[in-house]
């Protein structure tokens, strides 16, 4: 499954998720289909899902914003952490060109250490 959720995203794909890089390994930026991949399997074995709340999605032409909040175990601290979010899709040629996703850093690199 987590190839065809990839399949949606560009294969130069711009991916953005700012904080404590090294803190997880999906924090960065990184480029292509292949960190979309990596993302969705690196969160589902490094974090067990607790809550997941889709606010609001608001979209244009070419972007749309999932605004919600979470609650995640880090899975090698017992930690967890909770936070509103976005997530950001720009969209162009029928794809996912760029994924950015803002979140609450600090709380993500605190449970993560």
């Amino acid at each position: 499954m987590t190839n065809e959720v990839a399949s949606a995203f560009a294969e130069d794909l711009r991916f953005e998720i700012q904080g404590d890089v090294g803190a997880l390994p999906w924090i960065g930026q990184k480029t292509g289909r292949q960190a979309m991949t990596d993302f969705l399997r690196d969160l589902r074995a490094l974090t067990d899902p607790l809550s997941f709340e889709v606010y609001d999605i608001l979209a244009s032409d070419t972007r749309a914003v999932v605004l919600g909040s979470l609650r995640s175990r880090i899975t090698a601290t017992g930690k967890i952490t909770a936070s509103q979010f976005a997530l950001v899709f720009t969209v162009a040629d029928g794809a996912i060109v760029r994924f950015q996703m803002l979140e609450d850093s600090y709380d993500v690199s605190r449970a993560a250490r």
